[in-house]
């Protein structure tokens, strides 16, 4: 499984316009990727990962809700080794606020309001083979109202790039 290179942008966020089962619609209003992975987490996260063989690609997307309320920033950090993940994902299950990845701003051309700085969010993440997928959700105007369906939101859409990632990364599990 670590043979396969990690994965793309495209195969971990493949559709622009996101339908879950529930029925739930979301839009990829951002997409970004990168090999200097650093510059997408905290300075904390950042050196945890230099303690091992490093980050090999960061890719975030900043999805919205229907009602364009939510922001919720997805990424997909991939490792050259397992290990490297599993302890990414056991420091950032344990400090999730220190060992947190960046939040994607929305482009002007989405229309969308940057949140304000220390607004409340939630962060959650899972571990594949080999890449830790965080998910941070706020809603757009930094409300702390309605922390349930932020949740939802954000859980939501982390299982759906979970799902993506172990398709490509232990296609045999699926």
């Amino acid at each position: 499984m670590l043979s396969r290179p990690v994965i793309r942008p495209e195969q971990a966020f493949p559709a622009k316009s996101v339908r879950l089962s529930d029925g739930a619609r979301y839009e990829r209003v951002d997409l970004a990727t990168t090999s200097d992975c650093a510059k997408g987490m905290s300075p904390e996260l950042a050196a945890l990962i230099e303690q091992g063989r490093g980050c090999e690609r960061l890719t975030a997307a900043l999805f919205t809700d229907a009602d364009r309320r939510s922001q919720v920033t997805v990424t997909v950090l991939s490792f050259r080794r397992a290990e490297d993940a599993s302890s990414v994902f056991a420091m950032a299950s344990m400090d999730p606020v220190t060992y947190q990845v960046v939040s994607l701003d929305p482009p002007p051309a989405a229309g969308l309001p940057t949140v304000p700085p220390g607004s409340a969010g939630v962060f959650r993440r899972l571990m594949t083979v080999r890449s830790v997928v965080f998910a941070n959700g706020q809603w757009g105007d930094g409300s702390e109202q309605d922390e349930a369906a932020i949740t939802e939101q954000t859980e939501d859409l982390l299982r759906y790039v979970d799902d993506n990632v172990v398709a490509y990364e232990d296609p045999d599990s699926v």
